[in-house]
């Protein structure tokens, strides 16, 4: 495979991905969406929770994960990620049980939504209104917001809002988040030329080489999954999103770089590294030294780094920004990736 830069400013190619770059450029959109529908039930929901707060809080079904990252760091009671079917058996009426369920139609979601209600627990579940979860969660201690984008990030944004209106959670504004993911919008979408473009520059910088991903914080390590994930998608390449101690091997035994090497007449398995780092302005000094290892030992090896980085206010903002910034980049690698 070879990557033809000219293909991401060409308006036939980009015409051809209109679709993808249009849903990545209405995230800001989904967010304001699933905030608006949820607003009623989100106002109902803290009137009731906020009396008491919860023995622990348990995040349910497969797309925990992400209020995982979240909320670990700052929950001030004990929290689970609870991705299986059901529930831990501990979980009971002093607990509350919160699930994102985007499509409404996993049954291991709707088994945990039911369990949860038949256990008495406090409930509350993103799904739309007419799907199987739904119907699972019908409760006396249930409220259901009501998801209409299908969009797990746009979901787990008013999830978020009520757990820091309940002091559960770090501070979350769905304005700022789509407010963040708009700015992305504007600075990576397809009207901005290569010279301006992050998103294209950064997939200029990593075509034809195997990224190595790396996020210092629990959100931007997350974030590099996703967008290992985006990058394999979209050009079957390899794509590694880790820890620095799983990276810095890799960058170690990497070959220097042969300058008078034909690019042209190399195989794609043997293509070399690269590093991306996304940085989420994380000031502890334990991630900024690891971020140092990094760097230095790719540039002690030849191998090209690259950086996503955001300003935007607030970790769930941020986050938000980070991927849909590398989200962007794998867009680009799809469209100028010749077969």
């Amino acid at each position: 495979m070879a990557f033809d830069d000219g293909l991401l400013d060409d308006d036939g190619a980009l015409q051809r991905a209109d679709y993808r770059l249009r849903f990545l450029a209405e995230s800001g959109a989904r967010v304001r969406r699933e905030a608006s529908a949820s607003e009623d039930a989100l106002r109902d929901a803290v009137t009731q929770l906020s009396d008491s707060r919860p023995r622990a809080v348990v995040a349910a079904g497969p797309d925990s994960r992400l209020l995982r990252a979240v909320l670990e760091p700052f929950c001030p009671v004990p929290f689970l990620a609870w991705p299986n079917p059901g529930l831990p058996g501990w979980a009971g009426s002093l607990d509350l049980v919160v699930v994102l369920a985007p499509e409404g139609r996993d049954p291991g979601t709707a088994a945990a939504v039911a369990e949860a209600v038949r256990r008495g627990c406090q409930l509350v579940v993103a799904c739309p209104e007419d799907s199987p979860v739904a119907r699972h969660a019908a409760g006396r201690y249930s409220t259901i917001f009501p998801a209409e984008s299908g969009d797990q990030l746009a979901t787990a944004v008013v999830m978020l809002e009520l757990l820091d209106r309940l002091t559960l959670g770090p501070p979350t504004d769905p304005d700022v988040v789509a407010d963040a993911l708009d700015a992305v919008a504007v600075d990576c979408g397809p009207a901005r030329d290569l010279a301006t473009n992050p998103a294209k520059i950064l997939a200029i910088g990593i075509a034809e080489t195997n990224p190595l991903i790396w996020g210092g914080t629990v959100l931007a390590a997350r974030a590099a999954r996703r967008t290992a994930e985006s990058i394999r998608r979209a050009t079957g390449r390899t794509a590694l999103a880790a820890d620095a101690e799983h990276l810095l091997p890799v960058l170690e035994q990497t070959p220097p770089a042969d300058v008078f090497a034909d690019p042209f007449a190399d195989e794609a398995d043997d293509a070399r590294p690269s590093l991306l780092i996304l940085d989420d302005g994380s000031l502890d000094d334990d991630v900024r030294e690891t971020r140092d290892r990094l760097v230095r030992a790719a540039e002690q090896h030849g191998v090209r780094v690259e950086t996503i980085s955001s300003e935007a206010d607030g970790d769930v903002a941020r986050y938000a920004a980070l991927l849909a910034t590398g989200q962007y980049a794998a867009a680009y690698l799809e469209i100028g990736t010749i077969n």
